[in-house]
């Protein structure tokens, strides 16, 4: 099957697992709390159709983050901002860090775009490389993809790059998938879109899925350029929005204590992450400036040992081997409660024991 085939890529794990009592999932980037709309309201019109251009979304978007209307166009959630953009603007050669989303590449390669890969140091924690580096591999692209914070890495990129790299290349387009931004600890201040009013060059987008915990109900927005909109609006399908996405947008604008309890919940298990797992010899930790880690199996260490030892305590993670650019070592989990944080805490260094003193067994045994 033709690897750009809507089912011939795993996003995560979807084998019936999780339908098994008793699993904790670290697998999924949504926030640890239950989402803020208790129960939909009885008086959703749902026989009417919504508005053609999902305006209760668009409307909730300049409510919540201050930005014009005219800056902003309602998606059916993130990923149709990432597939809108690279057809409805003509792109034809995209620079994509790896490892990445996978629906980048497969965005930009369905509509004839070359995808150019930009690899992520691992030795640098996967950060972004610096503006003269990243001129150079921009050459001859007319575009760059990225997530900031990057999927899977969990990595940022400065606010200040991005606007000298629109400013240096106002002929190339820079993408930027936001979709996790709202869990980072810089929230508003490292985000995009109070300035994207200045940049005809930069689009944003994204996704309230993950931080209101809400995956189902598919919500979401390109945060751009006036002008960039109305091109946008050009190709984008009516109706994409439905009725209940856009009664919910509304809701989600009194929701405040819900995100601040989701953004203290994650902050505290960031560092109780960060603090027990600092003496762990079989893994590496990577990014977490988000609500997940990335992590890597250190030398000599079996990550199928490390998979099947998770899994016989119950608790799934975030296999990566199938992202592009990235070495068969790694998986990704997020951030839940503190409690269930221990609970994976405890495993992966009781795996870090085992594996420690599976190899001094060894080392006797050879003696």
């Amino acid at each position: 099957m033709n690897r750009d085939h809507l089912l011939a890529h795993r996003h995560g794990d979807r084998t019936g697992k999780l339908a098994k009592g008793g699993v904790l999932d670290f697998s999924v980037n949504l926030a640890p709390v239950e989402p803020p709309i208790r129960e939909l309201s009885t008086s959703i019109p749902l026989a009417p159709y919504p508005t053609m251009d999902g305006r209760g979304v668009r409307d909730f978007y300049a409510a919540r983050f201050g930005l014009d209307p005219d800056c902003v166009l309602a998606t059916n959630g993130a990923i149709e901002g990432i597939y809108l953009a690279p057809r409805a603007l003509g792109l034809r050669r995209v620079l994509i860090p790896q490892p990445s989303f996978f629906d980048y590449g497969r965005a930009c390669r369905l509509v004839g775009a070359e995808v150019v890969p930009l690899a992520l140091n691992e030795a640098d924690g996967f950060a972004f490389p610096g503006i003269d580096a990243l001129s150079t591999a921009l050459a001859g692209c007319d575009a760059m993809i990225a997530g900031s914070p990057n999927n899977p890495t969990g990595t940022l990129i400065p606010k200040e790059k991005l606007f000298a790299l629109a400013c240096r290349f106002p002929d190339k387009t820079f993408i930027i998938d936001e979709a996790f931004i709202q869990f980072t600890e810089a929230f508003p201040m490292n985000s995009l879109m109070p300035e994207i009013r200045a940049f005809r060059n930069i689009v944003v987008i994204y996704s309230l899925t993950k931080f209101y915990a809400i995956a189902g109900l598919r919500l979401g927005a390109i945060v751009a350029h006036p002008t960039t909109i109305r091109q946008l609006y050009g190709y984008k399908e009516p109706w994409t929005v439905n009725a209940v996405a856009e009664h919910v947008a509304g809701q989600l604008l009194y929701c405040r204590d819900y995100e601040r309890e989701v953004c203290a919940i994650v902050a505290e298990g960031r560092q109780q992450i960060s603090d027990s797992l600092a003496q762990n010899s079989a893994i590496t930790l990577y990014g977490g400036l988000a609500n997940f880690f990335f992590a890597s199996v250190n030398d000599g260490v079996s990550f199928d040992a490390l998979l099947g030892f998770l899994a016989e305590r119950g608790i799934l993670v975030r296999d990566c081997r199938n992202f592009e650019g990235v070495s068969p070592t790694f998986f990704r989990f997020c951030i839940r409660a503190s409690d269930e944080n221990r609970r994976l805490i405890s495993a992966l260094n009781d795996f870090s024991k085992s594996s420690q003193n599976a190899k001094t067994a060894v080392r006797e045994a050879v003696r």
